[in-house]
C-alpha cells in the first residue's frame, strides 16, 4: 500500500521545493508544506501566495532534466501548529538539530495517523532519536533515513522564492528503514532509478546514516584554528575549504586528524554492530572520483589494510588531485576548472538581524557532539573528536565575548544536546541488547 498519497513537507528550504515537484509529478501526491514562522520563511509564504502556490525547479546541467519541472502545492501551513488534515508521510527536510523542535510542535493526532516519516538529511543517530520520540505515539511508523540529500539545490536568486535551482545531483545515495521489508523504500528506489540516481538499501537506518561523507571530512576541515579564524575573524582575503595551506586549511596535520577521526568513528560504528566505511573508497567511488593515474584501484580498495602513514599519504594525494576537476576540459591556457575554490564563509547577520554562524560548521557541531556522546555510551575513546569539539567551543566562546552587547544567535553557545543524546542512546541500547 502506498504511503505517498498525502505527503507533508516539514521545512521551507530549497530541498522541500525540489522534493515536492518530484513527488507531485511522478506520483501525483497531494503535497503540503509547513515551516516555522520567521523572517526568512515569510518571504517564501508571501511568494507562494503571489504565485497561487505554484513552484518551479530549474536545472544547471542538461543531464539532470528529470529533476526539473513545476507543480502546485496543495496546502501551505505557516507555523507547525497551523497544520490540519491527515498526512500519510511526513518528510523532515530541516537541519538535523531541529528534528525534535519540529516534531514537538506537531499534534499527537497528526503523528498517530502518520504511516511513514522520511529523514532527508539525517546524521548518525537521527533515526534512533525520531524512533524514540514516536514509540509512545505511533510505534508502527516506518522511519526512513537517507544518507544525505540527493544533490545541491539552492534558491534561484539567492533569496527564498517559488523558484529553485538544482546545480548537482548525486550518482548514489544510501537508504535504510526501521522496517526490514519496506514497500516505501521499494517505491523510493524505483523513483530514484527514474531520476538516474542509484539508491543502495542498507540493513538498518543507522548504517545509511554512516554513509554521509560530511561526518568524516567536515570536522577536520572546519574545526581547526586556520578555518575558525577565517570564519570568525574578518579578513578581506578569501580562504578556501578544499585548498592546501596557505590558501586553505589542508596540511599534513589536518590529514592526520582526518584519518584519526575516521578511525575513532569506525570503532564506534563497529561497537553498534554496523560495518564501517573504507574512507578512501567512499570518497572516490561514492563522492568525487579522481583519475586512476593519481590513485590506483589497488590502493583505493585496500586502503583499510595499509599502514597509517601510507593511508595519510593517499588521503593527501586525493585532496591534491581535486584541487582542479580532473575530468573537466582544459582551457586554451591548459587550466582546468578550479574545483577546490569553495570559499570558507564568515559569520554574518541573519534575517532576524542576529549574528550567526554559517551552516558549516554550525550543523557539524551538532553532528560531532552526537558522535562524541554515542562514543561515550558504547565506551569508545575518541581523543581526536574531543579535540575538534574543544577547539570549536573555545572559538565560539571567544567570538561571543568579542560580540558582547550585540545580538547573537544560539549558535554561539556551548551546548550538550543532552536530551537528544539520551533518546538516541536509549534506542541504541535496545538494538545492542537484541543483537
Amino acid at each position: 500500500m502506498s504511503h505517498f498519497k498525502r505527503v507533508l513537507m516539514l521545512g521551507t528550504g530549497p530541498a522541500s521545493i525540489q522534493l515536492a515537484v518530484l513527488l507531485k509529478n511522478n506520483w501525483n501526491s497531494c503535497i503540503g508544506i509547513a515551516g516555522r514562522k520567521s523572517v526568512r520563511s515569510e518571504r517564501l509564504f508571501t511568494a507562494l501566495k503571489q504565485s497561487q502556490n505554484q513552484v518551479e525547479v530549474n536545472i544547471q546541467n542538461k543531464k539532470h532534466r528529470p529533476m526539473e519541472g513545476n507543480c502546485i502545492i496543495d496546502h501551505v501551513f505557516q507555523g507547525y501548529g497551523a497544520i490540519t488534515g491527515q498526512w500519510d508521510t511526513l518528510i523532515l527536510s530541516v537541519t538535523t538539530d531541529a528534528y525534535m523542535e519540529v516534531l514537538k510542535q506537531l499534534s499527537d493526532e497528526l503523528l498517530k495517523r502518520a504511516r511513514c516519516i522520511v529523514l532527508i538529511s539525517p546524521t548518525f543517530g537521527s533515526n534512533s532519536l525520531v524512533r524514540h520520540y514516536m514509540n509512545t505515539i505511533q510505534p508502527n511508523v516506518d522511519i526512513i533515513s537517507f544518507s544525505t540529500y540527493l544533490g545541491d539545490t539552492r534558491w534561484m536568486n539567492g533569496e527564498p522564492s517559488t523558484q529553485v535551482l538544482t546545480t548537482a545531483v548525486k550518482n548514489k545515495v544510501f537508504i535504510g528503514s526501521t522496517n526490514e521489508a519496506s514497500p516505501n523504500v521499494e517505491r523510493l528506489c524505483a523513483l530514484f532509478e527514474r531520476l538516474g540516481i542509484m539508491l543502495e538499501v542498507m540493513g538498518s537506518p543507522i548504517e545509511a546514516e554512516t554513509r554521509n561523507i560530511s561526518l568524516y571530512v567536515h570536522p577536520p576541515l572546519f574545526m581547526n584554528p586556520f578555518s575558525l579564524n577565517a570564519i570568525f575573524e574578518y579578513s578581506p582575503i578569501k580562504k578556501y575549504v578544499y585548498k592546501m595551506f596557505p590558501e586553505g586549511p589542508i596540511t599534513q596535520y589536518l590529514i592526520r586528524d582526518m584519518l584519526a577521526g575516521w578511525k575513532e568513528m569506525t570503532h564506534v560504528i563497529e561497537k553498534l554492530n554496523v560495518m564501517g566505511v573504507n574512507l578512501l573508497k567512499f570518497m572516490t567511488d561514492d563522492n568525487y572520483p579522481v583519475r586512476l593515474e593519481s590513485l590506483s584501484r589497488y590502493d583505493i580498495d585496500n586502503f583499510t589494510q595499509l599502514d597509517t602513514i601510507h593511508q595519510e599519504y593517499l588521503l593527501y594525494i586525493r585532496y591534491t588531485s581535486l584541487l582542479i576537476d580532473p575530468f573537466s576540459e582544459p582551457d586554451q591556457e591548459g587550466k582546468y576548472f578550479d574545483f577546490s575554490a569553495v570559499p570558507i564563509r564568515q559569520i554574518f547577520i541573519n534575517q532576524e538581524q542576529y549574528w550567526d554562524i554559517p551552516r558549516m560548521p554550525k550543523e557539524d557541531y551538532y553532528r560531532i557532539k552526537i558522535i562524541q556522546g554515542i562514543a561515550r555510551f558504547v565506551g569508545s575513546s575518541c581523543p581526536t573528536i574531543d579535540t575538534f569539539i574543544t577547539t570549536y567551543e573555545q572559538k565560539i566562546m571567544e567570538a561571543a565575548q568579542a560580540l558582547k552587547g550585540e545580538k547573537i544567535s544560539d549558535a554561539f553557545a556551548v551546548q550538550s544536546f543532552e536530551e537528544d543524546l539520551k533518546m538516541i542512546c536509549s534506542e541504541l541500547g535496545k538494538s545492542i541488547e537484541s543483537s
